[in-house]
This record gives C-alpha cells, sequence and structure tokens, in this order.
C-alpha cells in the first residue's frame, strides 16, 4: 500500500508561480513512475507529467517549457513547479504513483489561477 500526499496548491494572478509537492509513504520503494495529473471542472482527468523512478521525464504539449517535474528518492517525493501559469491550467492537481499492477491517487490539491 502507498499513500500519497499533496501540498502546495493556491490562488495565483496569471503569470504566477506554484510549487507542487507528493510525498509518499508506505510501501514507496515499490514506485516506479509518479505522475501529476489534473482535473478541470467538467473535463476529464489529463495526465500533465510523467517522471520515471530512472528520472525519465515527459509532459502534456500543453505545458511544456512552463512546468517541471522533479523527484527525490531519498525523501521519496515528487514536485512539479509551476511557472507562468495560465487561467486554464486552474484544476484539481492530482498526484498519481504506479507500483504494478496498482496505481495510487492522492487526494488532489486546488490550484486557481486568476487572470
Amino acid at each position: 500500500q502507498v499513500r500519497l500526499v499533496e501540498s502546495g496548491g493556491g490562488l495565483v494572478q496569471a503569470g504566477g508561480s506554484l510549487r507542487l509537492s507528493c510525498a509518499a509513504s508506505g510501501r514507496s520503494s515499490s514506485i516506479n513512475a509518479m505522475n501529476w495529473y489534473r482535473q478541470a471542472p467538467g473535463k476529464q482527468r489529463e495526465l500533465v507529467a510523467v517522471i520515471t523512478s530512472g528520472g525519465s521525464t515527459n509532459y502534456a504539449d500543453s505545458v511544456k517549457g512552463r512546468f517541471t517535474i522533479s523527484r527525490d528518492n531519498a525523501k521519496n517525493t515528487v514536485f512539479l513547479q509551476m511557472n507562468s501559469l495560465k487561467p486554464e491550467d486552474t484544476a484539481v492537481y492530482y498526484c498519481n504513483a504506479v507500483s504494478a499492477p496498482y496505481l495510487y491517487w492522492g487526494q488532489g490539491t486546488q490550484v486557481t489561477v486568476s487572470s
């Protein structure tokens, strides 16, 4: 079992920055990839960024060049640095951990970007 706790969300003006954190506990040594998803009101949950246990990363086209995912394996924590935020980035952001064959989710953290 893996428990994920996100933090760092909030309200920010367009053009601002936020840094999200996701701390994993429990059987965190079994985690392969860790990901950030987001879900805006009335929309489907979408993948924002991925980081593997080896440090490889991938991003949704909508956030490339603005968001950076990183991972501190010693602290079992993954981060999402979000710069140049836009109103369309407003969503609940969820951390996800892959420990095959299982997927684990955090409770989500709200990010609101005002215009």
